[in-house]
């Protein structure tokens, strides 16, 4: 029992794994907003439109986010398994959710529908 609840786990850091590709390719490419010239600069980026991802201006939305999985001992000797993925950006929700001065642009769905396939077969592995 000991080395399938190892396998277990293993496949949790997998998941996560699965979920950070899936958040990478989500939030990279070019949106079809409003163009906009970058503070200090003379660069300027296209912004999202409402409804599409959040485009990339500074990058840190894309790359600060924490993995984790948490294991909790069930009865009977298995063990539960907790995925996860947490932008550590204070703005992300803002982002997800939108505000009164912002309509919504929306991505956790986006990551969570192109990560389950590969979570799916991750889980699905035979345990052998």
């Amino acid at each position: 029992m000991t080395n399938i609840n190892r396998k277990v786990v293993s496949r949790g850091v997998r998941a996560v794994n699965a979920i950070r590709n899936a958040e990478l390719e989500v939030l990279k490419g070019q949106r079809s907003g409003r163009v906009y010239r970058k503070p200090h600069s003379k660069a300027t980026y296209t912004a999202s439109a409402p409804g599409e991802p959040p485009a990339r201006r500074t990058g840190n939305l894309r790359m600060h986010w924490n993995g984790q999985v948490k294991s909790e001992n069930s009865s009977g000797g298995g063990v539960a398994i907790i995925a996860e993925l947490e932008s550590q950006e204070p703005y992300a929700g803002i982002l997800e959710n939108g505000s009164s001065k912002m309509a919504a642009r929306p991505f956790t769905e986006k990551i969570k529908e192109k990560a389950m396939p590969e979570i799916q077969r991750i889980y699905g592995e035979p345990y052998t």
